[in-house]
């Protein structure tokens, strides 16, 4: 896809100012120009930069959106570490997403009693992953106490 471009006349028009202005404003960088034989053009974008405002035309293949969280839970031992990663990388396994999968890494540090969850992956996919995160914390199903089962 090629961006919009405009003469400098056209955007002295835009703008209500006169062409030597315009050009002035590119002589001077602050509006950028791509110059094609002997005139400027200008882009839609760099008119929007100029201007302050954002392009009115979004680009049509924006390229997936991905998210990366990493949560750090104090007070685990390594049996609830290891309880707590095979619920979540099971829990990444079933999303709904299945052409982007999640990535979940897990890491206990048997000194401070500290797990880390570094999760990759599409927006909604790490949300949900994220609540099945706090239900499990917040709640009282003996996952992370010593010796529970979850049940």
């Amino acid at each position: 896809m090629t961006e919009e471009m405009y003469s400098v006349e056209q955007v002295a028009d835009l703008l209500d100012l006169h062409v030597r202005t315009v050009r002035g404003y590119i002589r001077s960088g602050r509006l950028r120009a791509t110059r094609i034989g002997k005139q400027y053009r200008i882009t839609r974008s760099d008119l929007a930069a100029l201007t302050g405002q954002q392009p009115t035309a979004r680009p049509a293949a924006v390229g997936p959106v991905e998210v990366s969280s990493i949560v750090q839970i104090d007070g685990v031992d390594r049996a609830a570490a290891d309880r707590l990663a095979t619920l979540l990388l099971a829990g990444a396994q079933t999303t709904d997403q299945p052409t982007e999968p999640l990535r979940v890494q897990t890491i206990h540090d048997g000194e401070r009693h500290r797990m880390k969850i570094v999760i990759l992956g599409g927006t909604a996919a790490t949300a949900d992953l994220l609540r099945l995160v706090e239900a499990v914390l917040d709640g009282d199903n003996g996952l992370l106490t010593p010796g529970g089962d979850g049940a």
